[in-house]
């Protein structure tokens, strides 16, 4: 058994190539073989989100605290809260993070196929992350 002791546990910012805002990265892991678990913990600002991204083999986030948006290319703006869990299928284009007035903080996790758990996309403009809840976004040329 290993534990991760939360005193011991690295912070990064998130890189401005995946992120838009203030995001901060905490205990990221990648476990060994033959597992092909990934995750960490992840905190929005207000305002911060992800770049449109897609997982191999799906993503699961269960959210610890505040309340955020997040969306599947073509559907609905959605809204979630603390002690929600969301489900992202495999290779759904997707973008999550805090709303514009309240921070987020989930624990991401996914699984690595073929050497990665996530393929980066182009990043959510401003029109798309302030579009109303239930909206769907435009979707862009070239859908995965």
């Amino acid at each position: 058994m290993e534990i991760d002791r939360k005193s011991d546990l690295k912070t990064l910012d998130g890189p401005a190539e995946y992120f838009t805002g203030k995001a901060m990265i905490t205990g990221q892991f990648q476990r060994p073989e033959p597992s092909r678990v990934s995750g960490a913990i992840v905190h929005f600002e207000p305002g911060a989100r992800t770049a449109w991204h897609t997982h191999p083999a799906g993503q699961t986030l269960i959210v610890t605290d505040g309340i955020g948006w997040t969306q599947i290319e073509g559907g609905p703006k959605l809204e979630f809260h603390a002690g929600d869990i969301l489900w992202c299928p495999a290779d759904h284009k997707h973008w999550h993070g805090a709303t514009s007035d309240h921070a987020m903080t989930h624990i991401a996790i996914q699984e690595t196929v073929d050497g990665t758990p996530v393929t980066w996309l182009e990043k959510v403009t401003d029109e798309q992350y302030l579009a109303p809840l239930g909206e769907p976004s435009v979707r862009p040329a070239g859908r995965l």
